[in-house]
């Protein structure tokens, strides 16, 4: 179970608090049996620790010879001052990458133990925290000791301890809630992480040669991944090092060099850097992030073997000061993370634990751009000022519902969603998955809904729109429903859409209750009508669909999408681009008020064959799939007949990758995208980011028809 960083107060009763340790994470497994190796000691990652901590292995010997059954503890491994008291992560440094004690290590060590998850036959991670807590201290009370000792807990007020970290220079404390159960490999808001300095761990992406009379290295280039999976820099660190320590990292690095720098942008520094492969990671602690993100004063403090690197990301600032919060402040949202391998594996043994076993293996150990995106953005973020931005992603009320989807996905359990206005709706097998490639569930899907809803619903609302489900996930077989469900939950809307033939009443948009019902049918994307339901004859925009054949680039899309906007311009007009979330463009154009479909139909005609008939090696207009060519880019107008849909903006898709449709600036399109960096991981985060760009196109007055007559004749002319 991992914490969550965030602004608790220090006086909740409903908590308890504990020193935040400055160590490695571990897990131990003591066993009575003979057959086996007694005692493991493993990182969370799953990394055996064993033999580099064989002291600690001998003292929890004591422990293993009253055993009946298997024991796993969770806690803390940590250096040691003069003084015997918890140290610093750095003065762990010259044990935790060595393969055993014999390699030479002076340094004094000690396990923290602050919780137990099994003992003999009996999980014990659905307990309370107090329970648990109270059989820990059971179990170990006559066993601790200089080298095996119990973390130091108070319940209800932490201010006291609070003040004497400020004192002694801690790290922070962790709260936890007393009544929480254990959530295998999740980082859960029932703890919180309330810390005094900022520190966190980096990628390494590369180095910088010494100046003057230094030696090895000058600065390490310190990076995180971003939520497309990029390693974004953000600043470098030359000072904590002694001479040891730059010739063992040097050491390090040397075999990982490569040409090529990891980060997404170059960096620029003062002195030739060197690229490697973005495989270290470094603990840093700093003042603060500057207004560029980029790190203020950071200092190394030691090189972390129990992290992988592609789950790196910035964390956001606590905020914390010396001043003692009096009322809640929001908690943070879950976020899923991996089980460490062998807790996994071990809690898998235990019986009678269905759900552990499922919590255990449930998270695939992914690279960094399969991490989940289920956190609403609390914060703001830089970037030019957008009054769409939106208050609306802050939401206590849209993270209170991401938290009841995570909690019941995680418990494999059907449910009762409450919605913010008071009403509910009924869920379930939010587990399912739905994109194996991406390994993205039913659940995921719900909550990308829940997060971007406040910028897709007023894109389909009083819109009609059209279901394709997947009941069984993307690589399976799809259908199209047109009609709405009979009957429909209470608050759902439906309509009897004029002119509608054949079809008796069609869901419309508009709604969060809407929108997540039919994800809960397993629709995944929202496919809009480009009309509303008050005026059915009226589109109020018109698209251009750029669909590449199988041998087209995206580049060639993007290149296509350019001219349709340079033929657009010749009109005086201004299109809105959007990624179609699968593998082409979309191109929106808003019509006047009263513009019936055909109008508009005839209109994109005429651009799309401007288009072809100018740039007939790339583009075309050939409805006859076999007649196009397999790398060219089918300019379709054909989507603009009543009744047909395009996947809307912020809509998800059922591209292998989960794509989601993600409106673009034409800056973006001119410089290069990539159209697999825009999925439902990544969309919340750009949106709090960039904002509501597709809100231009709601705002707009329309095209100027007038002139499209004269422009289709001379238009081949130019």
């Amino acid at each position: 179970m991992l914490a969550t960083l965030t602004d608790h107060p220090l006086d909740d009763p409903a908590f308890v608090y504990e020193p935040k340790y400055d160590g490695i994470r571990a897990l131990i497994e003591i066993t009575p049996s003979a057959g086996g190796r007694p005692i493991s000691i493993w990182s969370r990652l799953g990394n055996d620790k064993t033999s580099q901590f064989p002291e600690i292995a001998r003292a929890l010997e004591r422990v293993r010879r009253g055993l009946r059954g298997t024991l796993i503890l969770d806690g803390e491994i940590v250096a040691l001052d003069d003084r015997g008291e918890p140290a610093g992560f750095q003065q762990l440094q010259g044990r935790i990458h060595l393969s055993s004690l014999a390699a030479g290590a002076s340094q004094s060590v000690a396990f923290i133990a602050f919780d137990i998850l099994r003992d003999g036959d009996a999980d014990l991670t659905e307990l309370p925290l107090t329970e648990r807590r109270a059989r820990l201290e059971k179990r170990l009370a006559k066993h601790t000791g200089p080298l095996v000792r119990l973390s130091e807990v108070v319940a209800g007020d932490g201010r006291a301890m609070f003040e004497r970290a400020e004192q002694q220079g801690w790290e922070g404390l962790i709260g936890k809630r007393a009544d929480s159960c254990y959530r295998v490999g999740k980082r859960s808001p029932d703890w919180v992480k309330l810390k005094l300095v900022a520190t966190q761990e980096f990628v390494v992406g590369g180095w910088t040669e010494p100046r003057g009379t230094r030696s090895a290295f000058g600065a390490l280039l310190l990076g995180v991944y971003d939520d497309t999976g990029a390693l974004e820099y953000v600043g470098h660190t030359g000072t904590g090092f002694d001479e040891k320590e730059l010739r063992r990292v040097a050491a390090l690095m040397k075999p990982l060099e490569t040409s090529v720098s990891p980060f997404r942008v170059r960096p620029r520094s003062n002195e030739r850097p060197h690229w490697i492969s973005p495989k270290l990671v470094a603990q840093v602690k700093f003042t603060e992030w500057t207004s560029d993100a980029k790190l203020r004063h950071p200092t190394y403090m030691g090189l972390r073997d129990d992290v992988e690197p592609t789950r790196i990301r910035r964390e956001p600032p606590s905020g914390r000061t010396a001043a003692v919060p009096k009322r809640p402040a929001g908690a943070g949202r879950a976020a899923s993370h991996p089980a460490s391998a062998h807790a996994a594996t071990a809690l898998k043994r235990i019986p009678d634990a269905p759900d552990s076993q499922a919590r255990g293996s449930r998270e695939p150990a992914a690279a960094s751009t399969r991490e989940k995106q289920s956190a609403l953005p609390r914060t703001k973020t830089r970037g030019k000022a957008n009054p769409d931005r939106t208050a609306p992603l802050e939401s206590a009320a849209l993270g209170t519902l991401v938290d009841q989807l995570q909690d019941l996905e995680s418990r494999r359990a059907n449910g009762v969603l409450s919605l913010p206005d008071g009403d509910s709706l009924e869920v379930s097998n939010l587990h399912k998955v739905f994109w194996p490639a991406a390994r993205l569930t039913k659940g995921d899907l719900l909550r990308y809904y829940v997060q971007v809803s406040p910028f897709l619903l007023p894109v389909v609302a009083d819109r009609a729109l059209v279901m394709k489900r997947h009941p069984n996930g993307v690589d399976a077989k799809a259908f199209y429903q047109q009609r709405a469900p009979d009957p429909v939950p209470p608050g759902v809307r439906v309509e009897v859409v004029e002119g509608d033939e054949g079809v008796p009443s069609r869901l419309v948009g508009g709604s969060l209750k809407t929108l997540l019902y039919m994800t809960q049918l397993a629709a995944i994307s929202q496919d809009p009508w480009f009309s509303r339901v008050q005026s059915t004859a009226i589109a109020d925009h018109v698209a251009i669909d750029l669909d590449p054949m199988p041998e087209a680039p995206f580049s060639r899309v993007l290149e296509v999408a350019r001219w349709v906007r340079d033929e657009l311009a010749t009109l005086g007009a201004t299109g809105y681009p959007k990624t179609s979330g699968a593998d082409g463009l979309h191109i929106f154009i808003p019509l006047p008020p009263g513009t019936p479909y055909e109008a508009g139909l005839i209109y994109c005609q005429i651009v799309a064959t401007v288009v072809a008939s100018k740039h007939p090696k790339a583009a075309t207009v050939e409805r006859a799939v076999r007649a196009r060519g397999t790398a060219m880019v089918y300019v379709d107008y054909l989507q603009n007949i009543q009744g047909k849909t395009l996947a809307c903006a912020y809509s998800a898709r059922a591209s292998e990758y989960a794509g989601a449709s993600t409106p673009l600036t034409w800056e973006e399109i001119d410089s290069g995208v990539d159209r697999r960096d825009f999925t439902i991981r990544t969309l919340p985060a750009r949106l709090a980011q960039v904002g509501d760009l597709w809100s231009a196109l709601r705002k707009s007055k329309g095209v100027k028809l007038r002139s499209v007559e004269r422009y289709g004749r001379t238009g081949n002319e130019k």
